[in-house]
C-alpha cells in the first residue's frame, strides 16, 4: 500500500488494549479471540479505529518475542477481514526492528507502532536512516511514536519532512517536549497523519490532525469514538466537552492508582467492570485492590459506562 492508502488505515483513535493472561501470568489467546470479537462488535478496528496491541499500556514490555507474534495472529484471526491491527514494536536496533516488522506483517498486522530507538542517542540524520530501512522493508503502515522523554531528542518536524520518500511511514504519534513547539506539526500534517499524544485533542485536530489515542476506549469504546467523530467534524467544543467530563470521572481516581502500583492496570480494572476480564497483570504488578475498584466503578457509572 502507498501513503495515502495507510493514512486511511492509521487515524481516528488508537486504541491501546490490555493482554489477557491467565491466572497463572500465561498469555490468554482464547480469551484474546472473545475480546477481539467483542471489540469488533463495539465498532473497533474499523475505519475509524485501530485495535493496537502490545503497547506500553497495553503490557508490550511484558510479553516475550516469543508470544507476541501469536497475540498478533490470534487478535487479526478473531478480527476477521478488513480488522485494523496496529503491533507496537519495543526499541530495539535498526536490523531488529526490521525483524520485528516483516514477523508483524506476517502475522496479517497491518500498521505498526514503532517507537524512537532511544537506546542508541540517535541524532536526526540517523532518525531518517532508521525509519527509512524499515519502510523500504515492509508494505505495511509506519506510525512513529516521538518517545523523546527516554532522554533523547523529539523527531523534529525538518526531520519529518524528510521521511517524505519513506512511503510507509504515514503517521506520528505526536507530542513535543516544548508546550510551544506542538504547533511545529503544520509543517507536516499535511503529509503524514498526526495523531495527538498530548491531550490536546482539539489543537491536534485545528492543526490538521487526524487522530487521538485512548487507554480507555477498550472497556468503552462509544465514548472516543464520538470524540474523534466530533473532532473530524470540526465540534470541538462538543469533543472537549467530552473529554473534560472523562477526565474529571476518571483523573483523580488513574491519579491514585498510577501512584500506588502502575497505571496500566486500571485498564484491567476497568475491563472487569464491564464484564469482559482480561486477567491479572504480570508480576510485579498487582491487580487493583478492593477499595480501587470500588471508586473506579463509581467514576464509570457517573459517567454512564456501567
Amino acid at each position: 500500500m502507498n501513503r495515502e492508502e495507510l493514512k486511511q488505515i492509521i487515524r481516528g483513535v488508537s486504541v491501546a488494549v490490555p493482554t489477557p493472561f491467565d491466572k497463572d501470568y500465561r498469555l490468554d489467546l482464547a480469551a484474546a479471540t472473545d475480546l477481539t470479537q467483542w471489540w469488533v462488535s463495539q465498532g473497533l478496528g474499523a475505519s475509524n479505529s485501530m485495535i493496537k496491541l502490545c503497547s506500553a499500556w497495553g503490557q508490550g514490555p511484558d510479553i516475550s518475542d516469543d508470544e507476541w507474534p501469536h497475540l498478533v495472529r490470534t487478535v487479526v484471526n478473531a478480527g476477521g477481514p478488513g480488522v485494523n491491527v496496529m503491533c507496537g514494536l519495543k526499541s530495539k536496533d535498526t536490523l531488529r526492528t526490521i525483524e520485528d516488522a516483516k514477523i508483524a506483517q506476517d502475522m496479517g498486522a497491518n500498521s505498526l507502532q514503532i517507537e524512537l530507538p532511544y537506546n542508541h542517542a540517535p541524532n536526526q540524520d540517523q532518525y531518517v536512516k532508521h525509519f527509512t530501512m524499515i519502510s523500504d522493508a515492509i508494505d505495511i503502515g509506519i506510525m512513529i511514536y516521538n518517545t523523546y522523554w527516554f532522554g533523547v531528542s523529539p523527531i523534529e518536524p525538518e526531520t519529518m519532512h524528510r521521511l517524505k520518500d519513506a512511503e510507509h511511514v504515514a503517521a506520528v504519534k505526536w507530542n513535543y517536549p516544548d508546550p510551544d513547539g506542538y504547533d511545529k506539526m503544520r509543517e507536516f500534517s499535511d503529509t503524514f497523519n498526526v495523531i495527538d499524544n498530548s491531550g490536546q485533542h482539539a489543537r491536534c485536530f485545528k492543526n490538521g490532525g487526524a487522530g487521538i489515542v485512548s487507554a480507555f476506549a477498550p472497556a468503552y469504546p462509544a465514548h472516543d469514538l464520538k470524540v474523534a467523530e466530533l473532532l473530524a467534524d470540526g465540534k470541538y467544543d462538543e469533543a472537549e466537552a467530552m473529554v473534560d467530563a472523562e477526565d474529571a470521572a476518571l483523573g483523580p481516581v488513574r491519579a491514585k492508582i498510577s501512584a500506588t502500583g502502575g497505571g496500566y492496570r486500571m485498564a484491567k480494572g476497568m475491563m472487569d467492570i464491564v464484564g469482559h476480564p482480561t486477567g491479572p497483570p504480570r508480576l510485579p504488578t498487582e491487580p487493583l485492590n478492593d477499595e480501587e475498584m470500588a471508586a473506579l466503578r463509581a467514576a464509570m457509572e457517573k459517567l454512564g459506562w456501567v
